[in-house]
Parts: structure tokens; C-alpha cells; sequence
């Protein structure tokens, strides 16, 4: 299974192996480099290229033809097509080059800027934001994340949370709506202030 390929990742200048996951959007593609991407728990979402100045790694993934957003994980990056025009098997080839280069360079994935993090718990959060938070990163945020995207925490106030969907959750409908209502089914259930 999965498990097994995990295990026989041999990371070398050029026998990295990448594996490639399906997300519900089809013009996101889930790239496994076999190597930490971010820290535990961390993503960081890259709309468009002018938001990739902090990342050598996003970079020159925008230098793609065809790529129109990039997502990093804590061990994957999701990439994002212009449209379905575009087919995979035509900028897959790049990517998977661009990725093996970059991790074979040693280069860091981030330049000195702070990943998404925003469900760690500060001291002056209430009792109900420390249990929105703690419920995004148990239940929400690992589900969402296997699907190549991730959940951020925008704040809450009058009974409604607020969240940012980013990397693959943000162009397909369908993930957008069962997301935002398993969410909300979630957290009223848990957390009986939210509405």
C-alpha cells in the first residue's frame, strides 16, 4: 500500500521518487516529494506569482507555463492549473524536474516569513476561539490538507468563525460547499456558541 512506498523514499541528487495524488479539483495536482516541505502542521499558500517572492521553490514553479497558483503542506505541494485546456501531462514533466532540482540544491523552501500557523493557541484567546482552533487542527485541518488544500483561521466574533480556504479547496465547488458544511455541522457540534 501507501505505507510501503513511503518507506522505500531514497532521497539522492536524482533518485528522488515523487508520487502524485489526485485532489478534488481537477486542475489541482498533490505532488509528494518524499521530503519535508514545511513544518508539522505549517502550509503556506501562494495565489499568484507576485506572492512568491518569499519562496525560491514557488518561483521557479511559476515559471511554469501553465501553472496559475502553488500550495505548500507540511510534506507536499499542490499546483494549481490555469484551466482544463491545459493537460497535465504537459507541465507534469516540469514539475516533477523543478521539484527534484530544488530539493537536490538545499536551497530553503521559505525565506525568513512566517507560515501559516494561525491556529496556534495566543494567551488572549476566549475559551470558545481555543476550542475553534484546537478543533481546526485535530479535525478539520488534516482532512483538508489530504486533499492538498488547507483551512486558516480569520477570527470569530457574533457566532460566526470565519475561515480562509486555500491551496486546492479554493476553485471546486463541490469541496467548497460539503467543506463549509462539514465544517459548520462540526463546530456546532463541539462548540455550541457557534451558529
Amino acid at each position: 500500500g501507501k505505507r510501503q512506498l513511503q518507506n522505500q523514499l531514497v532521497i539522492g541528487a536524482r533518485n528522488m521518487f515523487i508520487q502524485t495524488q489526485d485532489t478534488p479539483n481537477p486542475n489541482s495536482l498533490k505532488f509528494l516529494p518524499g521530503v519535508k516541505v514545511l513544518d508539522e502542521r505549517q502550509t503556506m499558500d501562494f495565489p499568484n506569482s507576485s506572492d512568491a517572492y518569499c519562496s525560491p521553490l514557488a518561483k521557479l514553479l511559476f515559471r511554469i507555463e501553465g501553472v496559475k497558483s502553488v500550495f505548500f503542506g507540511p510534506d507536499f505541494i499542490t499546483v494549481t492549473k490555469v484551466d482544463e485546456e491545459m493537460d497535465w501531462k504537459l507541465i507534469k514533466p516540469e514539475i516533477f524536474a523543478t521539484i527534484m532540482d530544488f530539493f537536490s540544491s538545499g536551497l530553503p523552501v521559505l525565506n525568513d516569513v512566517k507560515p501559516n500557523a494561525d491556529t496556534e493557541i495566543n494567551e488572549d484567546d476566549d475559551e470558545t476561539v481555543r476550542m475553534i482552533k484546537e478543533l481546526l487542527d485535530t479535525r478539520i485541518r488534516p482532512t483538508v490538507q489530504e486533499d492538498g488544500g488547507d483551512v486558516v483561521f480569520m477570527g470569530f466574533s457574533d457566532g460566526i468563525v470565519k475561515l480562509k480556504l486555500q491551496g486546492s479547496c479554493t476553485n471546486c465547488p463541490s469541496s467548497v460547499v460539503t467543506l463549509k458544511k462539514g465544517i459548520q455541522n462540526m463546530m456546532q457540534f463541539y462548540i455550541p456558541e457557534v451558529m
